[in-house]
């Protein structure tokens, strides 16, 4: 039994898909499996590893809880992941399953390609990669593209680039999976899921499994246990990027191979108190539409009560709930990380945010 391959399930998607509230409902009902987190976050405030370590889930204790802060993991696999999985299966006692979580902006192929290392192949396989998809933003447009438009500006102007780096990125996590999550189903009617469904199967070669969830209820048994060996695979799941580096080698162009994400920014605002948390939500969402912000996630302190607020944001979708008490010793306050494109006038945005309290 020493000897198997433990299983990891790199679990991927947009920002704001429900990845986190998705680990959380699996770590509940994990059947008494030993489950050993690796987190990535984008922005200085690790909510999402917060949010994890609130669950009480005694199948994953907050040792078995890391968090990668130092960037975007697929930026960052030979410093940080490489590492920290090494460390990982040093342990006296190793996990029966490790769970990924990747930032919302990652690419998952670097870290699926990172299971072929040497030091990590004979001992972990990629169980599956499991990509959220945000079902709601889909079906209002975020990602859909007129294709017969683009192409007659196309012809018009070469010099054109149509191609969103979010779209890009939506894709090649779809491109990745072995099984794609439709999550957020409730939001929509039968009409407008079947739209999601066109779309999001309309945008890759590949067939990966599709099912549909609410609140991110997906059973632990269809998470964990797909047995892919993803890793081995990881030839037919190329992303954009490494498509358009092929293209330029074969025809004798130089290219400098690098993935960046300064199409994006992030940034902490820090706050008192907040009284009236259902009006805050509601100034919130005329801040992010006033301001395009993408993503907006983090905890609130509401005066006389025990709990902290979680609020989780994208586009002008607020949700917002009390997750856990403060613990004793821990500072009550209330930040904020806000998400969006590298133009974001961060001073105007957290004055706003400062003025909603």
């Amino acid at each position: 039994m020493l000897q198997q391959k433990i299983p990891a399930t790199v679990i991927t998607g947009f920002l704001g898909a429900g990845k986190t509230t998705i680990i959380r409902n699996m770590l509940m009902h994990a059947g008494g499996k030993k489950i050993a987190l690796i987190i990535n976050e984008f922005g200085d405030l690790g909510v999402d590893g917060e949010v994890l370590k609130g669950c009480g889930a005694d199948n994953c204790s907050e040792d078995d809880i890391i968090e990668l802060t130092n960037g975007c993991i697929c930026c960052t696999v030979a410093d940080d992941f490489v590492p920290t999985m090494q460390k990982l299966l040093e342990r006296e006692v190793r996990p029966d399953h490790i769970v990924i979580e990747t930032s919302g902006l990652a690419l998952p192929q670097p870290l699926v390609a990172a299971f072929n290392w040497p030091d990590i192949r004979t001992r972990v396989t990629v169980d599956g990669v499991v990509t959220v998809v945000d079902s709601a933003a889909v079906a209002a447009g975020r990602f859909a593209d007129d294709h017969d438009r683009l192409d007659a500006q196309r012809a018009d102007d070469d010099s054109l680039d149509h191609e969103s780096p979010i779209e890009e990125l939506f894709e090649d996590q779809l491109t990745c999976a072995d099984l794609i999550v439709l999550n957020k189903t409730d939001l929509l009617d039968g009409e407008g899921l079947a739209r999601v469904r066109t779309e999001v199967t309309g945008r890759i070669a590949r067939k990966p499994a599709l099912i549909e969830a609410r609140n991110g209820e997906v059973p632990a048994m269809v998470l964990l246990g797909l047995g892919a060996g993803s890793e081995a695979d990881i030839v037919n799941r190329k992303s954009h990027h490494e498509l358009e580096h092929e293209a330029l080698h074969d025809s004798g162009e130089p290219h400098e191979h690098h993935h960046d994400h300064d199409e994006f920014d992030s940034f902490v605002v820090s706050l008192g108190a907040v009284a009236d948390p259902a009006g805050f939500v509601d100034k919130l969402k005329e801040i992010v539409e006033a301001h395009d912000v993408l993503r907006l996630k983090g905890f609130i302190e509401v005066p006389g009560k025990p709990m902290r607020l979680v609020v989780q944001g994208v586009g002008s979708r607020i949700d917002s709930y009390f997750d856990r008490p403060w613990a004793s010793g821990e500072t009550r306050e209330s930040r904020l990380v806000v998400i969006g494109l590298h133009d974001l006038d961060q001073a105007a945005i957290a004055d706003a945010i400062g003025k909603a309290v």
